[in-house]
């Protein structure tokens, strides 16, 4: 019976890791939200309980390992009035990462053990190629799969949202695109399919686009409260924090609030699935090592020449990439030497060839 509750909550793929622990004293709970260092979890005999971690884990843990969202963890119930106690947090089979903000090394998970993300865009609003891109690149590396949602399209008419797919997909290259709208609820059916018992999604996206209305839409009930806003987009909702939900159905969510700044982590991986198009054509360059920047035989400049491939698509490559190499190089200290060496010589050369050009002085 216990189990049962527990699967409810998408706990059979991680029942073999709880049962290994050995540990009959400790209860499996999953993370429904967290505020600060106390998170609220659900246990088989506890639909809400509030918990926190052991002090072994916040000193032996990193930040992004400790629990959050989504995650499986271990815990024993606390004395009276106090929050149980997190003991392990169980191997998460995903999670989407990014460098927090204002952190320059830090890692932040957005959210655990996830199988969909729901990428929410507005069709009203330009979407961003870049920002998809982006987004993108993070959950492919996540482990999960993507499924790009256009909300909104009883706000604009056939043409404009015609335009609007062509160009998501022209940058999400066998990626899901389901047009929507949380109002109406046109796409539904759609969306039905990710909602199924014990399946796991979460709603990333900027501000404003309608997360909090399609979860509210599946909730039956408002779970967040609707700011006002302009008259055509009809109100926002205010996310302040990640939190999980049950729905009617037996489907699990997760809504996050609108990220204003999503930096990359290492995630070669996310860019090959990402940019899949642009690998393809890579493989018939005339050079291995071929970086796209005008060597000769190169396939992706040729692609892009005969109008087959957008030149910011290639472009949004190359920024992804060098955020990446920096995103590394802050974490190797040697590769970082390396790279302050490189950029010592480069500028002491310019110095040298000034002298000997007046030109270059200018």
């Amino acid at each position: 019976m216990e189990h049962s509750i527990l699967d409810s909550w998408g706990f059979a793929p991680f029942s073999l890791a709880f049962s290994s622990l050995a540990r009959p004293d400790l209860m499996p709970a999953r993370v429904l939200s967290a505020l600060g260092p106390r998170l609220e979890v659900v246990a088989a005999a506890h639909p809400s309980l509030f918990a926190q971690p052991s002090g072994r884990l916040r000193h032996t843990m990193a930040p992004h390992q400790l629990p959050t969202v989504g995650d499986w963890v271990t815990l024993s119930p606390g004395d009276a009035g106090a929050a149980a106690v997190i003991h392990h947090v169980l191997p998460r089979r995903t999670q989407l990462l990014r460098r927090a903000a204002g952190r320059r090394d830090q890692d932040q998970v957005v959210a655990a053990n996830v199988d969909t993300f729901l990428l929410v865009t507005s069709a009203n609003r330009d979407a961003s190629p870049r920002r998809v891109e982006r987004y993108l690149t993070a959950v492919w590396d996540s482990g999960a799969a993507p499924v790009i949602v256009v909300n909104k399209i009883d706000l604009v008419d056939g043409s404009a949202l015609a335009a609007a797919l062509a160009e998501l997909a022209a940058v999400a290259p066998g990626v899901p695109i389901v047009p929507v709208s949380a109002h109406s609820g046109a796409g539904s059916a759609e969306l039905a399919a990710y909602l199924r018992p014990g399946h796991t999604i979460a709603l990333i996206g900027s501000s404003g686009v309608g997360k909090s209305t399609l979860v509210n839409r599946w909730l039956g009930r408002d779970h967040q409260t609707v700011l006002p806003t302009d008259d055509n987009d009809r109100g926002r909702h205010a996310t302040t924090r990640r939190e999980l939900f049950a729905l009617p159905g037996g489907g699990l969510v997760i809504d996050t609030p609108g990220m204003r700044i999503f930096g990359l982590l290492d995630t070669d991986t996310g860019l090959a699935e990402a940019f899949a198009d642009i690998a393809a054509l890579a493989a018939r360059c005339r050079f291995r090592d071929c970086q796209h920047r005008g060597e000769p035989g190169c396939a992706v400049d040729a692609a892009i020449d005969a109008g087959e491939i957008d030149p910011g698509r290639r472009d949004g490559l190359h920024k992804l990439e060098r955020e990446l190499a920096a995103a590394e190089r802050r974490r190797d200290p040697a590769l970082a030497r390396e790279a302050r060496e490189r950029w010592k010589a480069l500028h002491k050369g310019i110095r040298a060839r000034s002298k000997i050009d007046p030109k270059l002085r200018r």
